[in-house]
């Protein structure tokens, strides 16, 4: 293995674990003395064995309970076994407006593509006549004036941490006992806790929604939806597993590998769930091959459907003079699998050889975390400009602006910010990490995931070559605008809804495809 990227490597290992250990240390240390801290610590690995069988016992305890007919937890007991007929009894569905019910643990549009997801879908549906309640926990999205917000509240506590919870509320609230305490001890139990409080409310609310679509919360609340009776469509936009692996491979620690495992202990749960749905949707034929592998889930059950851009938003802006030798990339600056280590590296080699290259990075790097301490050893400081907190219209700005841009992820399941750089014209470099091949298509020039010289390589060739760059722009932009639309992802949508209503098979409603624009807009059902 390359010597750099195997420093890189231990980097990513080590701030992926260290996030996991900061969530539960900083409260423990501000409430020990330091002369118990080493015997605190040891008491801490422990409880990672008992909060794993304490949550699934827990869980199907709440399952026995709901399908007992006994109230569940925040549900009122007149909505508990009630018949859900008039979902699938209803007049029939074939051109008539739907009332569709999308879902998400975590929803802000500014902070990852599940937020994006939703914001630009949802605005999609309600443009073909349907009537769109997005269900979310915080953080919450920003939508469109004509898409209803139904707010879950949780603990928030990535935002508000430990301390911000009083001993009466973990007394009162059994969810909010069970994030406090899973966050305590290294995990991450948000996709739980939602779906327990998205089916106790979606109970109490079935007639007033023809479909529940859910974005990759997976959990034992929103099965019980299905179970219900109530027609559900899920997105898995890629399995988490393969961000788990990502940081286990690099991790030679045994603590560490534990907290990572801890933190990721959810995906017991995601794969049983995954296993059991019947209508899957996902983004990529990379990824619909990862979630067969990793979930295990029967292939006649997925759709694929690819995710859009706005190309109104995110088009060329010839009018603003581009900056040479500016390269951008759109990337969590300490996500691990987003790769931008690598890019950092190849960076630093061009300049090495003399060239003058700055960089513009959409995200904000924690201080002291792996991206700063490494931004600092290739001397990179003045030649980094970070962006964070910006709205899309500035995104697209600064795409017009730059020469380039790069997505170095390790693995992506679509990769969003790819398909927002061709559709806005600017040559791009995508990994050969997951779907991004698959979505850069023809309009992107394609490197070894992880391979910081062949991504220095392919940055210099762009950069000595004018027009190849504006020969890749032009390509870019035509399959940004041809074969990823909203509009189309929404329609297909709309029409696998239908058949899910009707309980027709996955595959019966929508085959896989390959193309939008090989198989055309829309396949019937």
């Amino acid at each position: 293995m390359d010597p750099h990227l195997s420093q890189s490597n231990s980097l990513i290992a080590q701030e992926f674990a260290s996030r996991a250990l900061r969530c539960n240390l900083n409260y423990r240390d501000s409430c020990c003395k330091p002369g118990y801290r080493s015997s605190v610590q040891w008491a801490y690995l422990l409880t990672f064995l008992v909060p794993n069988l304490w949550a699934r016992l827990l869980s199907k305890a709440v399952q026995s309970r709901f399908f007992a007919g006994e109230s569940p937890i925040n549900a009122s007991a007149q909505n508990v076994g009630q018949d859900l007929s008039i979902v699938t009894d209803a007049e029939p569905l074939s051109s008539s407006p739907l009332r569709i019910a999308l879902l998400g643990y975590r929803s802000a549009p500014f902070s990852g593509g599940q937020g994006v997801y939703l914001k630009y879908l949802s605005r999609a549906l309600v443009k073909l006549g349907h009537t769109v309640t997005v269900i979310s926990g915080p953080p919450y999205p920003d939508l469109d004036v004509e898409v209803q917000l139904q707010k879950l509240p949780s603990l928030d506590l990535y935002a508000h941490g430990l301390k911000s919870v009083s001993i009466g509320q973990l007394f009162k609230d059994p969810l909010a006992r069970t994030e406090w305490l899973s966050k305590l001890t290294g995990g991450f139990i948000e996709p739980w806790t939602f779906g327990e409080r998205a089916r106790d409310w979606l109970l109490a609310h079935a007639d007033e929604f023809d479909v529940v679509h859910d974005n990759q919360t997976l959990s034992d609340g929103i099965l019980d939806i299905q179970k219900a009776g109530i027609p559900l469509v899920t997105t898995i936009h890629h399995p988490i597993t393969r961000d788990r692996k990502l940081a286990l491979a690099a991790e030679p620690r045994w603590t560490r590998r534990l907290m990572i495992r801890r933190w990721h202990d959810f995906l017991t749960m995601q794969t049983a769930v995954a296993r059991q749905l019947n209508y899957i949707v996902t983004v990529s034929q990379a990824s619909r091959t990862d979630i067969i592998a990793d979930f295990g889930v029967d292939p006649a059950t997925i759709a694929v459907m690819y995710n859009g851009v706005e190309a109104d938003l995110f088009r060329p802006m010839p009018h603003i003079e581009r900056k040479p030798a500016q390269i951008m990339a759109t990337a969590s600056a300490d996500t691990p699998h987003k790769g931008l280590q690598v890019l950092l590296r190849a960076a630093a080699t061009l300049r090495q050889e003399g060239r003058e290259l700055n960089l513009v990075l959409v995200g904000k790097p924690r201080v002291g975390g792996a991206t700063e301490q490494l931004v600092s050893q290739l001397n990179l400081e003045a030649h980094i400009r970070w962006v964070s907190g910006v709205d899309h219209a500035t995104i697209v700005e600064l795409y017009a602006e730059s020469t380039l841009a790069v997505v170095p992820s390790l693995y992506e399941g679509f990769g969003l910010p790819a398909v927002e750089a061709m559709a806005c014209g600017i040559p791009l470099i995508v990994s050969d990490g997951g779907a991004l091949p698959e979505v850069a298509g023809e309009g992107g020039v394609v490197v070894p995931a992880g391979d910081a010289e062949a991504l220095a390589t392919a940055i210099k060739a762009l950069l000595d070559d004018p027009g190849a760059r504006a020969a890749l722009g032009e390509c870019a932009r035509e399959r940004g605008v041809n074969e990823f639309s909203w509009d189309v992802c929404a329609a297909r949508l709309v029409r696998y809804y239908r058949g899910a209503m009707a309980g027709h098979s996955s595959n019966g409603c929508l085959q896989p495809v390959e193309s939008l624009s090989k198989q055309g807009d829309v396949v019937a059902c």
